[in-house]
């Protein structure tokens, strides 16, 4: 089986497994989307969606949001860690919204990447899921899996390993088969333990089972 076919394979097994799959972050809005993304680096999407409710009970739009000193915003963020550089962003981040979109996420690639504290798997997230455009968001779960089901060959840089994917994977199944991961990853292909190899619907096509 060629790696494009594995890939295939996969995409549609995982599709089985988790037909619901979606972002486990919460929101409403596109702004809200880039403030989670940023909250969720080194912290669970279980404890942003907590955190951003009382972020946005005290600001609930673009406009107030970048309005709010930063020491606040810092304050109300502060148990999804890094408090100070993730405040610091996510001001930046509304001000250019402000100023420069009228309070719209701009829905281009480039244009998302030049936002403070955005990198490529956060702008490919809201490509994805705000735009519905092609994307491919390699967070840990995404890059783990595909490395153990011989995706791709030990590549860890998280642009490495997106532009293999782009090669393998259909556009139009990016964003779901990431999120499809997501899901695989917290629940089957674990990695604080030891992965559940005999309860995975991808047992005998994965390279970890030296298939």
């Amino acid at each position: 089986m060629t790696k494009k076919e594995l890939t295939l394979e996969i995409i549609e097994r995982l599709k089985k497994e988790y037909p619901d799959a979606d972002c486990t972050l919460d929101y409403d809005q596109a702004w809200k989307l880039l403030v989670s993304v940023r909250l969720a680096a080194q912290c669970t999407d279980a404890r942003v969606n907590v955190v951003v409710e009382g972020l946005y009970e005290k600001y609930p739009d673009v406009n107030a949001l970048a309005d709010a000193p930063v020491e606040e915003i810092e304050k109300i963020v502060k148990p999804c860690g890094l408090g100070h550089s993730k405040a610091r962003d996510i001001s930046g981040c509304m001000k250019i919204l402000r100023d420069q979109y009228g309070g719209k996420v701009p829905n281009d690639f480039d244009a998302l990447l030049k936002l403070p504290g955005v990198g490529r798997k956060s702008a490919n997230l809201i490509m994805g899921d705000v735009f519905g455009k092609p994307a491919i968001v390699t967070d840990t779960h995404c890059i783990r899996l595909v490395n153990r089901m011989g995706l791709v060959d030990n590549i860890k840089d998280p642009k490495k390993v997106e532009m293999a994917l782009w090669k393998l994977v259909p556009p139009e199944e990016g964003n779901n088969f990431c999120h499809r991961l997501v899901n695989h990853g917290r629940d089957v292909c674990t990695a604080r333990t030891k992965p559940y190899c005999d309860r995975c619907c991808l047992k005998d096509i994965c390279k970890k089972n030296g298939v």
